[in-house]
């Protein structure tokens, strides 16, 4: 369907106006970055780089984000292994009850976090898990299954069984198919969802309220606590700044993996 230059000049404008909607909050937040007032005021009182050459000496932030970053990679690492294999075994068998589980395996990303968070607290306290590190890790790893596992089912209902075929009949056993046919047409969808994973647990606070003991603070949660303190303040601004200049690349490469190669 041929649009009218009107049409298409009122989509554009849209189109920048949500993206400029969106974006705009983040870009307060880098300006306020740099303001040489300990208090979030707008417009910025002054330009000053003193918070964030001041960073690396706030030891709590190093801590939260060390703590972010074990968790991450370990949950990510489950989630890969998991939902690679869930994403296998719903799409190549077939077996009663197939459906329920399929709905099943992607329920925890659809609850809110609050409901999940709520649902694992009372587990862990029910069976005598004490909260802390583990106990984190198992929540995030609960949703990042299903990060995972949307990635990896979606590249393999891309991907025609005719290949798999045309292995077996050439002769090849089934881990040199998987080996030479299936992993390098899926290894980017398991990187993005791998990616995906890791920033979904890094930014993730409701569950891990939830479910961290006294003695775990993840990145998320030192900027809730310390955001009604002034004397912190600012390097609340510094950390979310750094948070959003590393997610948005993650995102974007996640975003491109997902494409993935195309079938010749």
């Amino acid at each position: 369907m041929q649009l009218s230059r009107t049409s298409r000049w009122s989509l554009r404008t849209i189109t920048y106006l949500t993206i400029g909607l969106v974006y705009l909050p983040l870009a307060i937040v880098l300006v306020l970055s740099f303001n040489d007032s300990n208090a979030l005021v707008w417009p910025p009182r002054g330009f000053t780089t003193h918070w964030w050459s001041t960073l690396a000496d706030v030891e709590s932030a190093r801590e939260a984000l060390a703590t972010s970053a074990r968790i991450g990679l370990v949950a990510m690492l489950i989630a890969v292994v998991l939902g690679s294999l869930l994403a296998f075994g719903l799409q190549r068998f077939e077996f009663f009850g197939k459906n329920a589980v399929s709905f099943l395996a992607v329920l925890p990303i659809a609850l809110p976090g609050i409901v999940t968070g709520v649902a694992l607290r009372n587990t862990f306290v029910r069976f005598g898990w004490d909260l802390g590190y583990l106990s984190v890790v198992v929540g995030h790893a609960t949703f990042c299954i299903v990060v995972v596992y949307n990635n990896v089912v979606a590249r393999l209902r891309r991907m025609s069984p005719n290949l798999r075929e045309a292995s077996a009949d050439l002769g090849a056993q089934p881990w040199q198919t998987f080996r030479y046919v299936t992993w390098p047409l899926m290894r980017s969808a398991v990187a993005a969802g791998a990616i995906l994973a890791f920033a979904l647990s890094f930014d993730e606070v409701v569950v891990t309220t939830f479910t961290a003991g006294a003695g775990v603070s993840t990145l998320p949660q030192w900027i809730l606590n310390n955001f009604s303190r002034p004397n912190v303040l600012p390097y609340v601004t510094v950390v979310a700044t750094i948070v959003m200049i590393i997610s948005l690349p993650i995102a974007w490469l996640a975003q491109r993996l997902s494409d993935g190669p195309r079938e010749r």
